[in-house]
């Protein structure tokens, strides 16, 4: 774990700083993905620019990020504006500008919750035969190396050329930050988007794609994620469709002991 005087990398990725009337950021080398940075982050960077924003009220609910152009390596400038404030909601609007042009638009609802009924219907996932599950070792990738995964389903298993394709999208790990981190909404937003796309499961193959738009939906709130502390969550991610150029992937994050954290579903292009 990082000391108290080391900032956690992850901290360090997603870190504003004020100008006048909006922020600006810098893209961390430790969280690079094949072009750019990896998305999760951005879209965690984004919803640190509202918790930031002194007027600022409640918690997150929901997250949308339209990545419009690929965001390159180096800073830029985050643009939040607050676009209604009502009793128990508040509804933001942000961009990330890069040399004058905008990479990624977002929208976001921040509520106040208040104690009421509450129930689950999704199932937690059955891994009762998926054993320890198996670790990804360090790749050239850096942003899968900010991460402890243990694979249970779904394991990448590239073939170079493959014919085949898999009988399902489904993918069951275990993941936390690495080193281990205290879990908040900013770093359970990136972690919704740490599953390799669907498409390299389905055709066993590194398909060139990339994530145009990104939903996470919060189903906790900040005391659950702090009592989570740096326990890794299980995720759960499939696909419905894969249809030209583009397909959907949906997916789960679960506390050990069955409480639902968050889903998300969002739009991939894919280039063949």
């Amino acid at each position: 774990m990082t000391t108290a005087n080391t900032m956690h990398p992850f901290d360090e990725a997603i870190q504003l700083r004020p100008q006048g009337d909006h922020y600006r950021g810098q893209t961390s080398p430790k969280y690079a993905n094949m072009v750019g940075p990896f998305g999760g982050v951005t879209a965690a960077t984004l919803l640190r620019a509202v918790i930031d924003h002194p007027e600022c009220q409640g918690e997150p609910l929901a997250l949308t990020v339209n990545f419009a152009a690929p965001v390159a390596d180096g800073e830029f400038d985050l643009i939040p504006k607050l676009i209604r404030t009502n009793r128990s909601t508040q509804h933001w609007s942000m961009e990330l500008v890069q040399h004058g042009q905008i990479a990624a638009t977002a929208t976001a609802l921040f509520a106040t919750r208040r104690e009421t009924w509450s129930a689950t219907e999704a199932q937690f996932p059955d891994i009762s035969d998926a054993g320890e599950g198996m670790e990804i070792p360090p790749t050239g990738l850096a942003w899968v190396n900010r991460y402890h995964i243990r694979t249970l389903r779904g394991h990448l298993g590239l073939t170079p050329a493959s014919q085949e394709t898999s009988s399902d999208t489904v993918t069951q790990q275990w993941i936390r930050d690495e080193p281990p981190r205290v879990m908040d909404f900013c770093s359970l937003t990136a972690i919704a988007d740490a599953f390799f796309p669907r498409i390299f499961i389905k055709r066993k193959q590194a398909v060139p794609a990339g994530t145009v738009s990104l939903t996470v939906y919060f189903h906790a709130d900040a005391a659950t994620l702090t009592a989570q502390g740096t326990q890794p969550v299980l995720g759960y991610a499939r696909a419905n469709r894969f249809y030209n150029n583009y397909f959907d992937q949906i997916a789960e994050l679960w506390t050990p002991d069955g409480a639902l954290l968050a889903t998300t579903t969002q739009v991939v292009y894919y280039k063949q």
